[in-house]
């Protein structure tokens, strides 16, 4: 089997590296459009297991004709959000599964639905982190208990040396972040799809140290809005921050700070969204590279008549023996277990499914242990009313 890791880098790279002991994989190709990330993938893998491929991905065309080219038969997309949508019509179209890392635009991949199945293959968008780790731990506390009533998902990049002004490093790229200080999040309230003004339902929460007092907002619920809004009557996402930082963000997206209606400014015109990230960059860094990924993921609702409440939480760290952010390591690695699945025939169901409806049943713990093997610890704790 074929398999294509789309984008090189630390992501695609860390796929990768762990992809190369898989027995059922005959070749690893890594695509990406700049010659240097991929001589440094494949110098890294160290393997004729593991093949370059240098192609401008611009856009579905580039894509499809990389695939083809390989013979691709399962691509994982570590690419930015706007080649998502691109990089599944050109799987799909190639006959060549595919687990994507974006999660957004989940109701337009999700009509591609009888198309995929139509071509034979499996697409699973939102494979990383969150969403990814939290969505299907959403599910199975939903389906341990008899009636769901409200699903909490909250996750977050931290930095392990912050610095003020805003005690955050970036994690991602900078768009998606802003993404989150201006878009109305998905969410469901008994049974509807609901858009939250950005930048609300504030909470405050603490992680086990050396994290401390954190707060969270909601945040775009993506796929788990849909699949599980008729399972439990609320379901919301939330991301996590040092204290203080939601406010200061609040403050300047209220001012206009992140609109993209363009102003004129001594004679140029400007989108005030990209003045800010060009002030903004330079202060959303650490002391140091290392990060910190938190995770907390509660259900509650009723189990043999009585209140019951699950949660999983979870506290990452810089990988030092990978060489790898925590961020990194977590978003990378639910989607190369999937892959795996994927490839061993374990998991055969085709059309667009995201993990909520993939790793549950029996699937779930082992997941869960596959996910530990790699240094992802999650643990699990359950409360019931006297």
């Amino acid at each position: 089997m074929n398999v294509a890791v789309l984008g090189a880098g630390m992501i695609g790279t860390t796929v990768v590296q762990e992809l190369i002991p898989n027995e059922g994989i005959d070749t690893i190709y890594v695509v990406d459009g700049l010659e240097k990330n991929i001589q440094t993938c494949v110098d890294k893998a160290n393997t004729e297991k593991v093949k370059g491929k240098h192609v401008q991905i611009e856009g579905e065309k580039d894509i499809y004709e990389a695939l083809d080219a390989i013979d691709a038969d399962l691509a994982i997309v570590c690419l930015p959000h706007a080649l998502s949508m691109p990089a599944i019509q050109a799987a799909i179209d190639a006959n060549c599964h595919i687990v994507d890392l974006v999660g957004s635009l989940f109701e337009e991949k999700k009509a591609l639905h009888e198309e995929a199945k139509n071509s034979d293959v499996l697409v699973v968008p939102g494979c990383g982190v969150a969403p990814g780790i939290i969505n299907f731990l959403a599910a199975r506390g939903i389906e341990l208990l008899d009636e769901a009533d409200e699903v909490v998902m909250i996750c977050g990049g931290l930095p392990k040396d912050p610095l003020p002004p805003l005690w955050y490093q970036i994690v991602f790229r900078l768009e998606s972040l802003i993404g989150l200080y201006t878009r109305p999040a998905l969410a469901a309230e008994n049974g509807k799809l609901v858009h939250l003004e950005p930048l609300t339902g504030l909470e405050e929460m603490t992680f086990p140290e050396p994290v401390g007092n954190c707060e969270a907002v909601v945040t775009d619920a993506h796929s788990t809005a849909h699949t599980l809004k008729d399972k439990a009557n609320k379901v919301y996402e939330k991301t996590v921050r040092y204290k203080g930082h939601w406010e200061k963000m609040a403050v300047l997206s209220e001012l206009g700070f992140f609109s993209d209606e363009k102003i004129e400014v001594e004679g140029a015109t400007v989108q005030p969204v990209k003045v800010a990230e060009k002030i903004l960059e330079p202060q959303l860094k650490g002391k140091s590279h290392e990060d910190i990924t938190v995770l907390r993921v509660t259900v509650e609702g009723l189990k043999d008549g009585k209140k019951k409440k699950y949660e999983w939480e979870m506290v990452d760290f810089y990988d030092h023996q990978r060489n790898i952010t925590s961020m990194a390591k977590t978003t990378a690695m639910p989607a190369l277990l999937l892959a795996e699945r994927i490839i061993s025939g374990e998991v055969t169901e085709k059309g667009v499914l995201p993990v909520e409806e993939l790793i549950i049943g029996a699937r779930f713990d082992p997941f869960l242990e596959a996910l530990q093997d790699k240094g992802i610890d999650i643990s699990f704790t359950e409360d019931q009313e006297k």
